[in-house]
């Protein structure tokens, strides 16, 4: 197996996007956003994860980060998007969702070509890890993931999107903490 744009080690960060299969818009509820805000806060607590940056958008979500106290990036990001599909299937089961049989068609259909058997796939493979090799990259990769939504026209500015770190480099409030980079 590839280790292109795969999170191998513990002494470099990486800029990451975890995208959902077919670009479905799962995070347009409010609940759905929260699945994976709690698990990103799960990881950070008890997996080693160290976040930067990171904004969640309505099918993807980004990251600047690393894995830290021994844990791996890539065993990090496995385990998240393992729970966080489990979790995600059974929020649409459980609570209000208009579009519910619909995704989980689709989800269903996303995996009938694997090999594994499973009964619904909801992440793509993969999350596209590039390392971080300088302060230009940090800069550019944060000021990316802070004007997503901005560009996605969600938000005027960076900071009034609350699922976002600019709103942690902001000073504003935010569920998920974030370690502060100095950009300037």
């Amino acid at each position: 197996m590839s280790t292109k744009y795969k999170a191998t080690t513990t002494e470099e960060a990486f800029y990451i996007t975890i995208t959902t299969v077919g670009w479905i818009d799962v995070f347009t509820r409010l609940n759905q956003k929260q699945v994976i805000i709690n698990a990103l806060q799960y990881c950070q607590q008890n997996k080693g994860l160290e976040i930067y940056a990171y904004c969640l958008m309505s099918n993807h979500i980004h990251l600047l980060c690393q894995g830290t106290n021994g844990f791996i990036l890539s065993s990090i990001i496995r385990d998240f998007k393992k729970f966080t599909s489990k979790k995600i299937i059974q929020t649409i089961n459980e609570e209000p969702e208009s579009r519910r049989e619909w995704m989980l068609n689709y989800f269903k259909k996303s995996c009938e070509h694997l090999k594994r058997e499973q009964q619904y796939k909801v992440w793509q493979n993969g999350y596209h890890a590039e390392i971080v090799k300088s302060n230009w990259f940090i800069k550019q990769k944060v000021n990316y993931i802070h004007n997503n939504p901005v560009k996605a026209k969600i938000v005027a500015l960076p900071e009034d999107y609350y699922f976002s770190s600019a709103r942690n480099y902001a000073d504003l409030e935010n569920d998920l903490e974030v370690v502060l980079l100095d950009l300037f």
